[in-house]
């Protein structure tokens, strides 16, 4: 079993800056990959930034050369540095990891960019 737990989130005006963490417990030794997801009202959850066990990383377009993520292995945390924030990025955002088969979740924490 993996627990994740996400912080950070909050509110912030367009153009401004936050950084979600995604703190990793439990048997996460043979974690593959985490990543960040995230769901606006109304929509479907869909991928932001996902990062391998070797450091490999991957975007989605929208968020390309805005947000990065990272990884800290000696704290078992996900960092998702977010800047130039817009009001289309509000959402719930989730952290995920995997041990295939299985995929797990954190609880998620909000995000609301203001206009």
């Amino acid at each position: 079993q993996v627990q994740l737990v996400e912080s950070g989130g909050g509110l912030v005006q367009a153009g401004g800056s936050l950084r979600l963490s995604c703190a990793a417990s439990g048997s996460i030794s043979s974690i593959t990959a985490m990543g960040w997801y995230r769901q606006a009202p109304g929509k479907q959850r869909e991928l932001v930034a996902t990062i391998t066990s070797s450091g490999t990383t991957n975007y989605a377009d929208s968020v390309k050369g805005r947000f990065t993520i990272s990884r800290e292995n000696a704290k078992n945390t996900v960092y998702l540095q977010m800047n130039s924030l817009k009001p289309e990025d509000t959402a719930v955002y989730y952290c995920r990891g995997t041990i295939l088969p299985f995929v797990y979740w954190g609880q998620g924490t909000q995000v609301t960019v203001s206009s």
